[in-house]
C-alpha cells in the first residue's frame, strides 16, 4: 500500500501545492509563480495517467519523467563507465535501447563507429563479402516436423520464448500474443498453461512442464484427455516439453496460495487455496526410453504436431542417454529447444542463475554434434534460447547449428520492460511482470503488440542485412567459419576451429575422441539415466 502511495506522491504534493498557492495568492501576487509551477505539474502528472505512449508515467506520474531526463545524458555516463572499464552495464543498455529503437520503428543507425572493445579477448564479429547480396523478403522460415509428424508447422527463424502467464501480467500476455499474430511468429505458453490472455490470435507453442497445467489431473499427474483437447486448438502449433530451464536448472518451483488468482487457476488447472506445485522432475517417466514413449504418445494425442522438448545442458552423458533412447524406440523429437543459462527473465536463486546449467554456445554446439554423431540431425529441428536479443544473437546461434531462435527479454524490452529487476516483488513498475491490476493499467496492449510486431520485423530486416552483407540468401546458411574471435592482443580465431561440426554418425562408428564425446557415449544407456560409473 505505501508503495502505491509513493508512486502517485508527487502528483498529490504538486496538486496539494498548486491548491495552497491559489489560496496565498489571496494574500501576495507575488504566489503567481508557484501556482504557474505546481499547476503545469499537476497538469503534467494528470496527463501522464491519461497518456498510452509510456507505460513508466502511467504507473509514475511526474516522477517517471526523472527517467527520461537520466536516459538524455546517459551518453557522457556511458562513456564514463567505458573509460573506467566498467563497460558491462552500458552494453546491456545499449541492447536495450536498440530494442526500443526497433519496437518503435526510430532508426537505429549510431555515428562514430562500434562501442565495443575491439582488442579485448572473446570480441566476436561475422565475416563479410566484397560481393554481398540483397535480400527483399526477410521472413526467414524454417519447416518444423520430423517422418511422423502429420501437421508440421512453418515457423519463423525469430519467436517469443516461453514466459507463463503469472510470471507476466494479463496485459503482457496479450500485447504477445497480439503482437506475434499481427508479425506472424509463434509465443511460447511457458509452463502456466494456456490462458484466456493467450486468445489473441497469435501461434501459440503449448510448454507441458512437470506440473503439467491445463492437462493435469486433480493430484497432479498427467491427464491424456485434457492434454489432447487442449492440443487439439488450431491455435496451438507445436508441443514443448519441458525438462529444464536456463535460469534454474535441476529447479521446480512452488506458487504461493496467496498469489493464486482465479484466472491463474483457470489457466493451470489447479484449485484456489492451494500451493501449486511444479515438481523439479516429471513423473509422467523416469527414464531415456519412457521419455520417447512419452514424446511418442504425445504426438500421437495431438494428432500430429510438432512435438519435441527444451532443456539446459547439465550432465552430457544424459543428452546421450536420450540420443540412444532414440535410437532404440525409433522415436524421435520432432525439435529440441536449448535453453543457454544466461537467459530467464524472472526470478531464480542467485547460485543458480550465475553457476548452474551450461551456457547457450556449448550447450548448442554439444546438442548439434551430439545429434550429428548419431546421424539423427537432419530429422530433428533445433532452437535456441538464451540472451537472443540483436540480429547478430540470432546470426551467432544459426551458425553454430541451431534452426531458429527465441527470446523473451527481447520481446520483453519490446512491451516496455526497463529491467527494473522487481519481476518477483508484484511491483514491476511498467506493469510487466505484476498481477496488481492497477500496475498493469500501464500496458496498453494496442499499442505495445504493434511494438512486439515492430522489433520482430526489424531484427529480421537487420538479420537480412548482415546475411547479404555475408554473401549469403538465407540466415540458415551461416556457418562456424563466418564467426571470428579475438583471443589475444593480437590472435584471432575462426569459429569452426573452435565450435566445428563434428563427422556425421561419428558416434555410432566411435572414430573421433575430440572434445570428449565418446568418453560420454560409451557411458550412456537408453535404459536409466544413471551413468554406468560416478562420472558425468
Amino acid at each position: 500500500m505505501f508503495n502505491d502511495l509513493f508512486r502517485y506522491s508527487a502528483l498529490a504534493l504538486a496538486a496539494a501545492l498548486a491548491l495552497l498557492s491559489a489560496i496565498l495568492l489571496l494574500w501576495s501576487h507575488w504566489m503567481v509563480l508557484p501556482l504557474a509551477l505546481f499547476g503545469f505539474l499537476t497538469a503534467l502528472g494528470i496527463n501522464d495517467l491519461r497518456q498510452k505512449r509510456h507505460a513508466i508515467l502511467r504507473n509514475y506520474p511526474v516522477m517517471g519523467h526523472m527517467r527520461f531526463l537520466f536516459e538524455g545524458i546517459r551518453p557522457e555516463i556511458r562513456q564514463y563507465l567505458i573509460e573506467s572499464d566498467q563497460d558491462e552495464e552500458p552494453f546491456s543498455r545499449d541492447e536495450r535501447s536498440l530494442v526500443y529503437q526497433r519496437a518503435k520503428n526510430v532508426e537505429d543507425k549510431r555515428p562514430f563507429g562500434t562501442r565495443m572493445r575491439v582488442y579485448d579477448s572473446g570480441y566476436q564479429w561475422l565475416t563479410h563479402s566484397i560481393h554481398p547480396k540483397k535480400i527483399e523478403n526477410t521472413d526467414f522460415r524454417v519447416t518444423i516436423g520430423g517422418p511422423e509428424c502429420t501437421q508440421p508447422y512453418e515457423a519463423s527463424i525469430y519467436n517469443i520464448s516461453a514466459m507463463s502467464f503469472g510470471a507476466l501480467s494479463a496485459n503482457a500476455i496479450m500485447a504477445l500474443n497480439r503482437g506475434a499474430k499481427l508479425g506472424g511468429f509463434a509465443h511460447d505458453t511457458g509452463e502456466g498453461g494456456i490462458s484466456r490472455y493467450h486468445r489473441e490470435g497469435g501461434d501459440l507453442i503449448y510448454e507441458v512442464g512437470s506440473g503439467y497445467f491445463g492437462c493435469r489431473t486433480p493430484d497432479g499427474a498427467f491427464d491424456p484427455e485434457k492434454f489432447a483437447a487442449v492440443a487439439a486448438d488450431p491455435q496451438v502449433k507445436m508441443i514443448e516439453l519441458k525438462l529444464s530451464q536456463g535460469a534454474k536448472p535441476g529447479q521446480g518451483g512452488m506458487l504461493p496460495a496467496s498469489k493464486i488468482s482465479p484466472e491463474i487457476a483457470e489457466a493451470r488447472g489447479v484449485p484456489m487455496g492451494q500451493d501449486c506445485i511444479s515438481p523439479a522432475s516429471h513423473s509422467a517417466f523416469s527414464t531415456p526410453l519412457e521419455m520417447m514413449e512419452f514424446i511418442g504418445r504425445l504426438r500421437e494425442l495431438s494428432k500430429g504436431k510438432p512435438v519435441g522438448f527444451k532443456l539446459c545442458i547439465g550432465h552430457r552423458r544424459e543428452f546421450m542417454c536420450i540420443l540412444r533412447a532414440m535410437l532404440a524406440t525409433g522415436i524421435t523429437p520432432d525439435f529440441i529447444v536449448i535453453d543457454g543459462k544466461e537467459g530467464g527473465t524472472g526470478a531464480a536463486p542467485l547460485e543458480f542463475a550465475n553457476h548452474m546449467g551450461m551456457p547457450l554456445v556449448e550447450g548448442l554446439t554439444f546438442a548439434h554434434n551430439a545429434l550429428r554423431g548419431v546421424g539423427l540431425r537432419d530429422r530433428v529441428k533445433m532452437g535456441a534460447s538464451g540472451k537472443l536479443v540483436t540480429s547478430f544473437d540470432i546470426a551467432r546461434a544459426l551458425a553454430l547449428g541451431a534452426d531458429w531462435a527465441n527470446s523473451a527479454r527481447g520481446f520483453m524490452f519490446a512491451i516496455g520492460c526497463i529491467q527494473a529487476q522487481a519481476c518477483h516483488t508484484n511491483r514491476c513498475p511498467v506493469g510487466v511482470a505484476t498481477q496488481d491490476k492497477l500496475r498493469q493499467r500501464a500496458l496498453v496492449v494496442p499499442n505495445k503488440s504493434v511494438r512486439v510486431a515492430n522489433f520482430h520485423r526489424n531484427t529480421l530486416k537487420a538479420l537480412g542485412a548482415m546475411t547479404g552483407a555475408a554473401g549469403l540468401d538465407h540466415p540458415g546458411k551461416f556457418l562456424p567459419h563466418h564467426l571470428l574471435m579475438r583471443e589475444t592482443d593480437r590472435d584471432m580465431v575462426v569459429g569452426d576451429e573452435v565450435y566445428p561440426y563434428m563427422p556425421v554418425g561419428f558416434l555410432l562408428r566411435e572414430d573421433d575422441d575430440r572434445f570428449g564425446y565418446l568418453k560420454r557415449w560409451r557411458r550412456s544407456r537408453a535404459e536409466s539415466f544413471e551413468p554406468f560409473d560416478d562420472g558425468v
